[in-house]
């Protein structure tokens, strides 16, 4: 039944983008991998073990009006990039598998995904909610491959109207064993390996075809509700003044970015011939996280719109959707959604600096 609704909502998308206002005709499709930022329903699809609240109410109250398997109570920027574009909604890669194919882009995403092979993590007894990774999620784009064009000529004349996004992804990587007590001392040598994989995946997709790549850096982290209630700190000066967000934790999530922005340049060297743009997720959401106000988010950056009790609206018994949790009145005055992703309101305001604000580099509609 809960397929049947996704796809019912495919064919709803199809229709409704005909209508949004974008900039038609740069991309005939997109092609996404990434994690909970940008699942647009595989990990639903998958059962959901680990998160079933994502099957129900709340999550996709506000635009969808039932849950879709979105980490958010509705659109998320991958949506709204497909919107910009002229585009439909992404369908998940588990839709397809057994069924029509669709030349306009497909999400390979899954809530929980990691950029390094899960038995990486399970052999430093580390729990994840799925073991497909982004080399699992490349693999279901060859897999489709075949059913998307045939011949090598055919292949890069469509792909170079494509677009990819490689991530974003590996915040998993690095958050899970920070709120599993590890350090940040600890978790800093991952991040040469978490870079690695990601330029991996791109070098194979730039073989596979694709040209226009978008490659986002991960969020700041420490500004999330979970992120501050399990890594509070009695110390105020491990705060940051401005934000209120904890101030060690993003200036080691600016050191992963800053790597992966090195890589990607070294990546722009060795493949000349393509567009690979860095997507400054980090860039485009602090300025909220500062003065959300200003933003008209009056519900504040901090505190979860979604969750069990606690300063920050957030409690790791009683999730967003549990019973015993309790949902604010207006989402979109919030900048957090559940403790650990953003509302339909913050993501699109971030959508929207990486189309036309400047938060991409090349710029994105360049």
């Amino acid at each position: 039944m809960k397929a049947k609704k996704i796809v019912a909502l495919f064919l709803l998308c199809c229709l409704c983008s005909k209508f949004v206002l974008s900039s038609p005709g740069r991309y005939d499709a997109i092609f996404n991998f990434g994690d909970s930022v940008s699942d647009t329903g595989n990990f639903l699809l998958s059962g959901a073990l680990g998160f079933p609240e994502i099957k129900k109410l709340p999550y996709g109250e506000t635009f969808f009006h039932y849950a879709t398997g979105r980490c958010s109570n509705g659109r998320l920027i991958i949506d709204f990039i497909a919107e910009a574009f002229g585009l439909p909604y992404l369908p998940p890669y588990l839709a397809l598998a057994e069924g029509p194919h669709v030349r306009t882009g497909v999400n390979f995403a899954v809530v929980g995904a990691t950029a390094i092979d899960s038995s990486f993590f399970y052999a430093q007894n580390l729990k994840l909610l799925t073991n497909d990774s982004l080399s699992v999620q490349l693999g279901w784009f060859k897999n489709l491959k075949s059913f998307l064009c045939t011949t090598k000529q055919e292949c890069d004349e469509y792909f170079k109207r494509s677009l990819f996004l490689v991530g974003e992804i590996g915040g998993n990587d690095l958050v899970n064993p920070l709120v599993s007590g590890r350090t940040i001392q600890q978790i800093r040598p991952l991040v040469p390996q978490v870079v690695e994989a990601i330029a991996r995946a791109i070098r194979i997709l730039i073989e596979e075809g694709a040209v226009d790549l978008m490659v986002p850096g991960i969020f700041p982290i420490s500004c999330s509700a979970m992120f501050l209630t399990l890594c509070q700190s009695p110390n105020r000066s491990a705060y940051e003044t401005r934000t209120g967000c904890l101030k060690a934790y993003n200036d080691f999530i600016k050191y992963h970015n800053n790597y992966l922005k090195e890589e990607l340049q070294n990546l722009r060297e060795e493949y000349p011939h393509a567009r690979i743009i860095y997507a400054d997720y980090y860039g485009a959401a602090i300025p909220i996280c500062r003065t959300p106000k200003h933003y008209g988010f009056y519900g504040g950056a901090l505190k979860a719109c979604c969750g069990g009790s606690g300063p920050y609206h957030y409690n790791a018994s009683v999730s967003c959707g549990d019973p015993g949790s309790t949902v604010c009145k207006d989402p979109s005055a919030f900048v957090d959604w559940d403790g650990n992703h953003l509302t339909e309101s913050a993501y699109h305001h971030v959508a929207n600096g990486l189309i036309y604000g400047g938060f991409t580099s090349p710029p994105l509609l360049s």
